[in-house]
């Protein structure tokens, strides 16, 4: 079985990082709007998470990797902070997904005004993650823009069961 970086970097492949993130962020814009309240208490899976909690945690994840982003960016050898995210996510009952899914839209364009603005240098600036191990900043990217698409293809599935 393919270990987590494996299976989102996979769903990334040779696409260009900056690209993917701002496509899927016009993507998951999209199908949030589409989802009405009933889509956005509608889970992915039995037992999963709903499309309002996938949106909330999208929002969360774009705080906490621009966090990452300019932590190593400005900091030598920058130890990463994981967090638990259905920790995070205990605190998503009735948060409103809508709400969720502007934030992560303002987010992830400050995000991206960053990420367009490096250097090459600044992408091979060494980070390390506690449980992954190294992830230089340009790998970091490159695992937002797969987790993107992971939880794009869930809110997807929300709209169509």
């Amino acid at each position: 079985m393919a270990t987590y970086t494996e299976r989102i970097l996979g769903l990334l492949g040779d696409r260009p990082p900056a690209a993917s993130l701002e496509q899927t962020a016009t993507r998951i814009q999209e199908v949030a709007r589409r989802l009405d309240a009933r889509g956005l208490a509608r889970s992915y899976a039995p037992g999963k998470w709903t499309a309002a909690q996938v949106l909330c945690h999208l929002a969360d994840a774009e705080i906490a990797t621009g966090f990452r982003l300019r932590q190593a960016l400005s900091e030598d050898n920058h130890v990463i902070q994981p967090f638990d995210q259905d920790r995070w996510a205990d605190r998503y009952q009735g948060l409103d997904g809508a709400v969720a899914a502007r934030a992560f839209g303002a987010l992830r364009q400050w995000n991206l005004a960053l990420i367009r603005s490096l250097t090459p240098a600044d992408l091979a600036r060494p980070a390390h993650h506690p449980e992954r191990g190294p992830e230089p900043v340009g790998h970091i990217i490159k695992m937002l823009a797969g987790h993107d698409l992971n939880h794009l293809a869930q809110l997807e599935q929300c709209l169509t069961r």
